[in-house]
């Protein structure tokens, strides 16, 4: 758990943990990307192995499910969901997202409204349907004091598909007013869907008064540190949607029966799920989740030590005099888990920071720093130091 200062509580067992990724004098100011696997993710990776060894086909039954089930619960407690609510698991966002696009055939001229700073995945994606027939509303979010209001008045009958992030991957921007969002969707008959990525394990979000009708997706590649692989998509049990892209885990119970071309969906988090997959990633997930309950770090709490980090970004750039180069909103409330710095040259920044063991990662002309609460203060001051000098080199003329 965190103390009240917003720091882990026994920071040296806690770095402890990560052995493997905390090494040398490399900083990993990655938080927001690929955050450092705990010890227990490797051994659970070798778990997985064992497991097929021993039980074969059988591990589905004996081991795969069960962690299934109990990663679900996990996961759904740390987004702020009932524990019981139904969920789906893909190895990406995309999958999952393109499984519920599926639900609306494009020559009934389906409509989704989103905005311009989703990821790069659904950008591509929704752009691509679109060649086909999709219908597409893009909010501009440059005026981010209108951006609600703006996204809002887009959502009207006949819309199908409501997507936006709750967090903005590109400068960490905390878009409020979710719960209103997304009950705006459901008055008008749309489904509402939120990319919680940015969030998840690290941002609490209030879901509203439509929380029961959410579609969720998130994943554990960033700030959970489950690895790849594992995504998910909460959703309503009761959903009648009907994917056209299903596979046969979606449906476990047509296997005992002759087969028809009759598609039917299963029970709980089957309707949206595919087919035969690695389930490396669930043991991962399984042990990685345990691991932050095991040292009392739920997401209030890494919030608390994720907000106090960022100040502690924000205030090493500032005093480095690039103030007027952050990009990412400086009120606590709107920030999500990383700061995000202007930068010309963006990608020759993070090459050289890499030589100097620095590792930050940057979005267009945005160098992306990410703290995470395994870092000392140290580090983090070093980390940002650096970024800050490589930037000076970019933009002060030689």
């Amino acid at each position: 758990m965190s103390d009240e200062a917003g720091h882990v509580r026994d920071l040296n067992a806690f770095r402890a943990a990560y052995g493997r990724f905390v090494t040398g004098d490399r900083v990993l100011l990655t938080g927001h990307s690929h955050q450092a696997w705990p010890d227990v993710a490797r051994d659970a990776m070798i778990e997985a192995f064992d497991d097929a060894a021993r039980f074969v086909d059988d591990k589905w039954s004996r081991s795969v499910f069960p962690k299934m089930d109990a990663v679900g619960r996990g996961v759904l407690r740390r987004l702020g969901f009932d524990e019981g609510d139904a969920i789906a698991f893909g190895k990406s966002t995309h999958e999952l997202v393109t499984r519920l696009l599926s639900c609306f055939p494009l020559a009934s001229g389906p409509r989704v409204v989103t905005t311009r700073s989703e990821f790069h995945s659904l950008h591509r994606q929704l752009s691509r349907l679109a060649e086909d027939g999709l219908r597409v509303t893009w909010i501009d979010t440059k005026d981010r004091e209108t951006l609600v209001d703006r996204f809002l008045e887009a959502i009207v009958p006949g819309t199908s598909v409501v997507v936006i992030s709750a967090v903005l991957f590109e400068d960490a921007y905390v878009v409020p007013r979710i719960g209103e969002i997304a009950a705006r969707a459901v008055s008008v008959g749309a489904v509402p869907l939120v990319d919680a990525y940015h969030a998840f394990n690290v941002v609490p979000i209030e879901w509203g008064p439509a929380k029961d009708a959410l579609f969720v997706t998130a994943g554990g590649y960033k700030y959970a540190e489950l690895g790849e692989g594992i995504c998910f998509l909460r959703f309503p049990a009761a959903t009648n949607l009907r994917p056209a892209d299903t596979g046969w885990f979606a449906d476990f119970s047509a296997l005992d029966g002759e087969r028809t071309h009759a598609v039917g969906y299963g029970p709980g988090g089957a309707r949206f799920s595919g087919a035969t997959f690695d389930p490396t990633p669930i043991y991962r997930a399984d042990a990685v989740l345990r691991h932050w309950d095991h040292f009392g770090l739920d997401v209030p709490a890494l919030r608390v030590i994720s907000t106090r980090q960022t100040r502690r970004v924000l205030a090493r750039l500032d005093e480095a005099g690039l103030a007027d180069h952050v990009a990412s909103p400086r009120v606590d409330e709107r920030r999500g888990a990383f700061v995000a710095v202007r930068a010309p040259g963006a990608g020759r920044v993070v090459e050289r920071l890499r030589a100097r063991g620095i590792f930050v990662d940057s979005r267009g002309d945005f160098v992306r720093i990410g703290p995470a609460p395994y870092l000392t203060d140290d580090e983090i001051d070093r980390g940002t130091l650096a970024v800050a000098e490589e930037i000076r080199r970019e933009i002060t003329p030689s």
